[in-house]
């Protein structure tokens, strides 16, 4: 069963322009949301949260409008607050495998699957999704945006992968992964001309954004 809501009226903010608490009244609902979807190296994180229906936070929003010390703040709330809460990763080789694309579906079925109780409903940031078995789903165009639980999920994917990259810049250090977390900057690709790739990376991706790579590992 599938849903996808984009008229701003049926999905967006309410009157006061704080994030709605659910869709769906009465049912165990989670949001999902990813992170590292548009990298050229490291895993894709995705999260699912399901809330309590009373919960109330007037800082939580889309990841991205935050500040790295509000969502680490954030994170610490959403986990002590949540019903329930799971993280799922899908690997730099898998993302090869099986595309971008449906590694973030993955991601998220991953951490659907290690949620202790078992939702009634999805809300997944987005406008596409690969059936979860049994569960009915909505899809939301900038959903982390406008409901509590895709923006609590797409705190968490965020926070958590950019722990797994800062770790992951030790090893490293000469992609500056501490700073972009794999996404493509003039930087990072500077680093992949000179130095070659590491194990991290994305072979399937345009690593140096002109078509000339020379897939040599560290």
């Amino acid at each position: 069963m599938r849903h996808s809501i984009r008229k701003q009226e049926l999905s967006g903010k309410s009157a006061n322009n704080m994030l709605l608490p659910y869709m769906k009244s009465g049912l165990a609902e989670a949001g999902c949301d990813e992170a590292g979807r548009g990298c050229l190296a490291g895993a894709v994180y995705a999260a699912a949260v399901i809330l309590p229906p009373d919960f109330k936070n007037e800082m939580l929003n889309d990841s991205k409008q935050l500040t790295e010390k509000q969502r680490y703040a954030l994170r610490s709330v959403i986990e002590e607050s949540a019903l329930a809460w799971a993280v799922g990763i899908v690997s730099p080789e898998e993302i090869d495998q099986i595309n971008i694309l449906n590694a973030s579906f993955l991601a998220m079925h991953r951490a659907i699957d290690q949620l202790k109780i078992r939702p009634e409903h999805l809300l997944i940031d987005g406008n596409r999704f690969n059936p979860y078995p049994n569960i009915p789903h909505t899809t939301i165009v900038k959903g982390d945006g406008k409901y509590l639980s895709i923006a609590a999920a797409s705190i968490l994917a965020k926070t958590y992968r950019d722990d797994y990259m800062n770790q992951l810049h030790r090893e490293y250090p000469v992609y500056d992964w501490d700073h972009n977390k794999g996404y493509p900057t003039k930087k990072h690709r500077a680093a992949i001309a000179e130095h070659g790739i590491s194990p991290y990376h994305r072979k399937s991706y345009n690593l140096l954004g002109n078509g000339q790579l020379t897939l040599d590992l560290f």
